[in-house]
């Protein structure tokens, strides 16, 4: 006599496994029958996306229209690497406004010097920073000593009283 057959117990749970999956994701054997809208492809550099610190300061710095003043400090504190070391221990930058780059030299020499010089200046720094982020610079030499003491002043013929 046979017995009868019994359904083998691996292929029951398998079968009760392999349901339960596709509960837990979301698959069903119908896809007609499905309320899920499909995903969009992720694309990379999206915003919530893990990023790079440099990357990261470099967009914010271009979505604030910060360039020029980023710029800027890049100057002010890259000068004597942008310009080289024997330029930069005679002329330091004062100031940048607008466009517009000062320049003191310690002697005057040195800012008769640095005007016949503008036109390679200019160009290293345009490499340096971007063309259009400096359009003039402007070269002090040094400034003789003031002899005025404090907010008020009487109108006169200054510090050659004092010696005459």
């Amino acid at each position: 006599m046979t017995e009868p057959t019994q359904p083998d117990s691996t292929q029951a749970s398998d079968d009760v496994a392999a349901r339960a999956l596709r509960r837990a994701t979301g698959a069903s054997s119908s896809k007609a029958g499905s309320s899920r809208l499909p995903r969009a492809p992720r694309r990379m550099g999206e915003y919530r996306d893990p990023q790079l610190l440099g990357s990261a300061l470099n967009s914010l710095i271009a979505d604030q229209g910060w360039s020029t003043q980023t710029a800027t400090a890049d100057v002010l504190s890259r000068w004597s690497e942008i310009v080289g070391a024997d330029l930069a221990e005679h002329v330091t930058p004062q100031g940048f406004n607008e466009g517009e780059l000062t320049l003191i030299a310690d002697s005057t020499t040195w800012a008769t010097q640095v005007r016949l010089l503008l036109p390679q200046v200019h160009q290293t720094l345009d490499k340096a920073l971007g063309k259009g982020v400096i359009t003039k610079i402007t070269i002090n030499g040094p400034t003789a000593p003031s002899w005025v003491k404090g907010p008020r002043r009487v109108k006169g013929r200054g510090p050659r009283d004092t010696y005459a």
